[in-house]
């Protein structure tokens, strides 16, 4: 943040303001624990989404504020025009991440319940931080949101309209020049990395996975080298007996287990003291988290128990944890589609709302399932491939954690759809006002691309930071989403996304007339009263700008 500013006071300011708003929701969780259940990751959680996009809307309205001041507004007026103009983009990019996060209640899954409100409180007071008392801190600081050497600049040349140069500017003209090149090498970053996905397999992860120091480490693989690897998750048939008779197929039963494929050893059948329920050990001969151990549990349920019990009347089912991730691996994956169609539609909406285009909307889906699916392959070969989980002290490689999918993904549709907001919003308003959807892509691309690869360096950092709480399942949070932000915001939104519309020209904005007349009237972030920045000069197709040309900023006609 330093860096970005060059101002000591201005860069405190996000910190402040996201630790005010996490610390604020911290105390909130643990209340909210009192009125449901909660999971014990929430808080973790909830600070590590809270860091992340306070720092973040915070950096947006201080860098608006910072420009207002450039232009020679008082600093009150430019607070004030900072939260009436950026200030309802955050607003809106915080309604869309607490709806992605708030998805996680349609599955009716009542642990999930917990982790979904509490992630949407960190936001809403983040939100309500960034719009109430970020202004008020930039009040108080005054001018010293500059730093020394643009407050000598502004007091001996007076304001100065923005002038969008250097490398933003010859980027956004490189990607109006190049947009199929670009286009094709930005999908094919993702397709490759999406591709560890289709491998992703769900299950538990137990002390086989920490790291090899710990002691709960060292006993599992003790128990794994003396007794067999399944002796850490045996599994545990139990059999309903409805007669005399089915004392005896139970003990057909255990027999059968003895000599199944995969079965390493199975005890004998053991009755409860009315003799109505029996229970039968069995230990497998892989770890729990393998999936063979998930394909011998398939296999006891379709095949070897309906066909030890087929002349009995006994109920049988298989239990113990591997058998019980497994089934809520298979619940969660069930209601997935659901949950995502849900997500997508509700962004969608919000979109179509904002934007008033029906491309917009459909283009940025697909962005954030794209940003989805390579974060998780990134994700899966770390994690469950093992490729440097060791170094990083994750502990060895195993199965990723059945409702990691489920809140990573409202997660990351949350903060994907961030960067669209930002960057489409001000191409939108270039587009309202010129018609010209070329240079409204490289205007907006050239005015916002800076300030979101600050914001995701940022927040990148902060996400990696949680990789180091030793704790597994929050650095799969970490990486998912540093990764995500990573991709999102310098292959998606400042390549592939920008190539895209370059090549979709005017049906970019295309909206049926039916619909415009019925969709409600909103403006996410209105237009100033200013100059435009100065950047290079649109060229016919038949005199492309050269990279000297576009270094050098001469002011567009309209």
């Amino acid at each position: 943040l330093f860096l970005a500013f060059g101002s000591l006071a201005a860069s405190l300011l996000p910190i402040a303001t996201a630790l005010v708003s996490v610390g604020t929701a911290y105390f909130g969780i643990t209340l909210l624990g009192h009125a449901m259940p909660v999971a014990d990751f929430a808080p973790m959680l909830g600070t590590l989404v809270g860091l992340g996009v306070g720092i973040d809307y915070a950096l947006f309205i201080v860098t608006r504020h910072r420009k207002g001041l450039k232009r020679g507004l008082p600093v009150a007026e430019a607070a004030e025009s900072a939260v009436a103009t950026t200030g309802r983009a955050v607003v809106f990019a915080g309604a869309t991440v607490c709806i992605a996060l708030l998805g996680m209640l349609v599955l009716r899954l009542n642990f999930l319940n917990g982790v979904a409100i509490a992630a949407s409180l960190t936001v809403v007071l983040t939100v309500a931080a960034s719009v109430t008392l970020l202004p008020a801190l930039l009040s108080y600081i005054g001018m010293r949101a500059l730093s020394r050497r643009e407050r000598r600049k502004l007091a001996a040349e007076g304001p100065q309209p923005d002038a969008v140069t250097g490398f933003a500017a010859r980027w956004s003209a490189f990607v109006e020049r190049h947009p199929k090149l670009l286009g094709l090498v930005a999908t094919a970053v993702m397709v490759v990395l999406a591709l560890p996905t289709l491998s992703l397999h769900l299950g538990t992860s137990d002390q086989g996975n920490n790291p090899a120091t710990s002691t709960t480490r060292k006993a599992y693989d003790l128990l794994a080298e003396g007794f067999g690897p399944g002796m850490n998750g045996p599994l545990t048939v139990v059999a309903r007996l409805g007669g005399a008779g089915d004392r005896v197929a139970v003990d057909a039963l255990a027999e059968s287990l003895r000599t199944t494929r995969g079965v390493a050893a199975a005890g004998p059948a053991v009755f409860n003291r009315s003799g109505d329920t029996a229970v039968v050990t069995v230990v497998p001969d892989s770890s729990p988290q393998s999936r063979a151990t998930s394909e011998l549990v398939d296999r006891l349920r379709e095949d070897v128990i309906p066909r030890a019990g087929q002349d009995s009347s006994m109920q049988v089912h298989v239990g113990g944890v591997t058998a019980g991730y497994d089934d809520f691996a298979e619940v969660i994956v069930g209601k997935l589609p659901l949950f995502v169609g849900v997500v997508i539609a509700l962004g969608c909406v919000l979109l179509l709302l904002a934007f008033r285009s029906i491309g917009i909307p459909v283009k940025a889906a697909a962005m954030n399932v794209a940003a989805v699916a390579s974060s998780f392959g990134v994700v899966v070969a770390i994690f469950q491939w093992g490729w440097g989980s060791e170094p990083l002290g994750l502990g060895s490689a195993g199965p990723i954690e059945p409702f990691l999918p489920v809140i990573m993904v409202s997660v990351l549709f949350g903060l994907s759809m961030d960067y669209q907001v930002f960057l489409v919003s001000r191409m939108y308003e270039e587009w309202l006002e010129t018609g010209d959807n070329q240079r409204a892509v490289r205007v907006g691309l050239a005015e916002t691309s800076r300030v979101i690869n600050s914001a995701a360096v940022i927040m990148i950092s902060v996400f990696l930071a949680f990789v180091l709480s030793g704790d597994r399942i929050i650095a799969m949070f970490g990486i998912a989403l540093a990764a995500a932000v990573a991709l999102d915001a310098f292959v998606l939104r400042t390549l592939l996304v920008p190539a895209l519309m370059h090549l979709l020209g005017g049906a970019n904005w295309w909206l049926p007339a039916w619909l415009d007349r019925r969709l409600p009237k909103i403006s996410i972030e209105p237009p100033e009263r200013r100059p435009h920045a100065k950047l290079p000069l649109q060229r016919p197709a038949a005199d492309p700008v050269t990279s000297e040309d576009a270094a050098e900023p001469a002011t567009s006609s309209r």
